[in-house]
């Protein structure tokens, strides 16, 4: 943001201009979902405080009784000229927040320390009633280069943010503060990132779609390695998750005190015992992809399990133990990975590959982009705010999280989704990002009550929304 405003600065868009378009794009959201009331506009003393005066003059010429507090004087041009132009009263902000609706323009993402005084106090109170608070580019006290509060921080129902979204508004908890993020256009023109949003746009047109000429080993072909004879049900979710997303073959491979327990639950997955390591590795010799992880045991046999796989040539998508397994040497692991193999650990297992990089990194999205380079290999660092990093430095975070996920089994289903899409060709980065969306969109479709059971039969529906957006 701060290159794109000097961009626009530099290429003769004036700061008066920008800040009329800013609160525009507030009063309208504001207007939008709300009906004319008594609102009070807290006003700081820069360009987020100058934000807040326009949008008073804004609001008042559209019939809203308007009053206006400031936390201090103008300390920048454009906030000195806005008040200027604000044709009524400017009243001292007090520590007690004014009654109804509140837009919070104290102060927005380029905030560098705790707020103080009484506009910490005030900044608190609001916190306790987000549901009257409107924050104007971010909810003021938040870091928007972090997520995370520097101190005392406002809470709002919607925060009204200009040309892109900022860090502070999708890692948590800043994107929970934040409440309903609109990203307004205010002019300024578009810049290359590596880090986005996991939106669809991202990765629909690289999207393994059959034709009239396919079957079922064009497709691609996927294993998944099951636990033992008391840990077989996350492998089958897996297994069952990587047909529904359109794998045209999936095998469990199965050790043999398992396979009477898996045969009784497959149906169109396919089943192949095996004994060793050696077996295993022959039996995927012509696999697209490889699943392991899920239930499959922290034991020496998962070692070596893996460490077979990763012979093969096959994308290897590896989760719970068989990340857990190289707790110990986890440099032995990102020997034998590749930029086409996926981890997807949770925070706890994360910490268990890269010892200490979640707490000394700035956020996780810093985190996961590291680790991915250290590992050679994507990596999806799982939360409500699910991060997706490659080796390449491309970046995603998830904006469609789901609280029904929140489930025993769900991760496995995540990494079969992950697993059928790179099985038939699919980018392994874009895979990750489809997969973790499209998993956050099954839960929602489902909502309360659901299982992990339920979503590898969820996601035909989100499929069929998908192809009709392509085809649109």
């Amino acid at each position: 943001m701060r290159t794109a405003d000097a961009a626009a600065l530099g290429a003769g868009a004036s700061n008066a201009i920008l800040m009329e378009r800013a609160a525009a794009a507030v009063t309208e959201a504001i207007c939008a979902r709300l009906t004319p009331q008594p609102l009070t506009v807290i006003c700081g003393p820069g360009d987020n405080g100058g934000d807040g005066y326009v949008i008073a003059r804004l609001l008042k010429s559209r019939g809203w009784p308007v009053t206006v507090w400031a936390i201090a004087e103008p300390a920048s041009e454009g906030c000195l000229r806005a008040r200027q132009e604000w044709a009524g009263p400017v009243a001292l902000a007090g520590a007690a927040p004014p009654e109804g609706l509140v837009v919070d323009a104290m102060f927005g993402a380029g905030l560098a320390r705790p707020l103080r005084g009484e506009a910490a106090t005030l900044a608190a109170r609001l916190a306790e009633s987000p549901s009257r608070v409107v924050a104007v580019d971010l909810p003021s006290g938040l870091s928007g280069d972090t997520g995370r509060p520097l101190g005392a921080c406002v809470a709002a129902a919607l925060t009204v943010t200009f040309h892109a979204r900022k860090i502070g508004h999708v890692l948590e908890p800043g994107r929970s503060l934040c409440g309903e993020v609109v990203v307004a256009d205010i002019g300024l023109a578009p810049l290359a990132t590596t880090v986005v949003e996991n939106d669809v746009a991202l990765w629909l047109a690289g999207f393994p779609w059959p034709d009239a000429a396919s079957h079922k080993h064009s497709r691609g072909r996927m294993l998944v390695v099951s636990g033992d004879a008391w840990n077989t049900g996350a492998a089958r979710l897996s297994a069952r998750a990587g047909l529904r997303i359109g794998a045209g073959v999936v095998t469990l491979f199965s050790p043999i005190e398992a396979a009477a327990t898996n045969a009784a639950h497959l149906e169109a997955v396919m089943l192949r015992p095996f004994e060793t390591d050696m077996e295993l590795e022959q039996g995927a010799a012509d696999v697209d992809a490889a699943v392991i992880g899920p239930a499959a045991g922290v034991t020496e046999s998962t070692l070596l399990n893996v460490m077979a796989l990763a012979r093969t040539g096959a994308a290897l998508i590896l989760d719970a133990d068989a990340i857990t397994i190289f707790r110990a040497d986890s440099d032995e692991l990102f020997s034998i990975l590749d930029r086409d193999d996926v981890l997807t650990p949770h925070p706890g297992e994360f910490e268990r590959l890269f010892p200490g990089l979640l707490a000394k990194s700035e956020h996780r999205i810093a985190a996961a982009r590291e680790a991915a380079g250290i590992a050679g290999a994507v990596v999806l660092l799982k939360g409500s705010d699910t991060v997706i990093a490659a080796p390449d430095g491309r970046c995603a975070v998830s904006l469609n999280g789901s609280p029904w996920l929140a489930t025993a089994g769900s991760g496995d289903v995540l990494t079969g989704f992950i697993g059928g899409l790179i099985a038939q060709g699919m980018d392994s980065f874009d895979a990750a990002c489809a997969g973790c969306w499209i998993h956050a969109e099954a839960a929602e479709l489902h909502g309360p009550g659901l299982i992990a059971e339920d979503l590898p039969d969820l996601a035909p529906e989100i499929l069929r929304r998908l192809y009709d957006a392509r085809q649109d």
